[in-house]
């Protein structure tokens, strides 16, 4: 468990050490801390992307050095995103995305100590699979895994589990864990109005998926915590992956096995705003406050 509030840097790696230490197997090829804090880091736009105005250097330096942030914070693992590379291409990204993201990846794995993760947007699951091969991630967030569904990029017509799993076989990835949006954000599921929630993250349990991941509507936007419970019917790990904040952690404390968070480690809280470290450290104090609450 989470002890007492740490009051200095070293007490603080003390924890994270106390954490590590008792990494426990919630399913499959996931391991990660109980309870696990994974902090988002969202990479800044790549090369041939309309927002993109840093060079490769400054975009793997940037993201590292929020790596080491979140690490020194407490948080318990990181996931990497190339979320300001809109609009997302559907499915296909092209070398210089991976390549990029690659470089990224290595050095996040040579500047922190803690679990980090990939994904690439926009579906492109198979790319994020290489990168995290290459660069020692442990686990990949991928939507599209189970289910079609209607995304801002446009129709995601097939569901990319049978591809993936055979794909991460071939290329030796198997202690890769694949942890499954289900439902996501930024998107329609009218077409699948007749699968509840429970159903899908059966669905991904049963086509191989090592955790599901349960959102709001959109980035920043919660989610509730009785989709957490209804997706934790399925018997596999659940990570809330949006709209947490330091006022509704505690919502989702006890029925959640991880939790995603972004925008709430950001300027003003909003996503695309630089990492405010002040709100880093407070995020991780109230995970003491929601542990240790009656």
């Amino acid at each position: 468990m989470r002890g007492s509030l740490p009051q200095t840097a070293g007490e603080m790696r003390s924890v994270l050490e106390t954490f590590k230490a008792k990494q426990m197997e919630l399913g499959g090829k996931l391991q990660l801390a109980d309870k696990a804090l994974i902090g988002m880091v969202h990479v800044a736009a790549l090369p041939g992307t309309p927002c993109c105005s840093m060079s490769v250097n400054e975009i793997v330096e940037r993201a590292a050095e929020e790596a080491r942030t979140l690490e020194g914070a407490g948080f318990d693992a990181v996931i990497i995103e190339n979320m300001h590379d809109r609009p997302y291409l559907l499915r296909e990204v092209g070398p210089e995305i991976v390549s990029c993201m690659t470089s990224v990846g290595v050095a996040i794995r040579r500047a922190v100590d803690i679990p980090f993760g990939i994904q690439i947007l926009a579906g492109a699951n198979h790319a994020a699979l290489a990168v995290a091969a290459a660069s020692g991630a442990a686990f990949i967030r991928a939507e599209g895994f189970v289910f079609a569904h209607v995304a801002d990029e446009g129709l995601m017509a097939k569901a990319d589990a049978a591809e993936l799993l055979r794909y991460r076989k071939q290329i030796g990835a198997e202690h890769i864990a694949i942890i499954a949006d289900i439902k996501k954000k930024h998107s329609s599921h009218a077409i699948t109005t007749d699968i509840d929630l429970t159903e899908t993250a059966q669905a991904a349990h049963f086509f191989g998926a090592d955790g599901v991941i349960v959102t709001g509507t959109s980035t920043g936007k919660p989610a509730q915590p009785q989709d957490v419970v209804r997706a934790a019917k399925a018997g596999l790990p659940v990570i809330v992956g949006s709209g947490l904040t330091p006022d509704n952690l505690a919502d989702f404390w006890k029925v959640a096995d991880g939790f995603i968070v972004g925008s709430a480690l950001k300027e003003d809280g909003i996503w695309s705003n630089p990492m405010d470290a002040s709100r880093v450290r407070q995020f991780i104090e109230s995970a003491h406050v929601s542990l240790n609450r009656p």
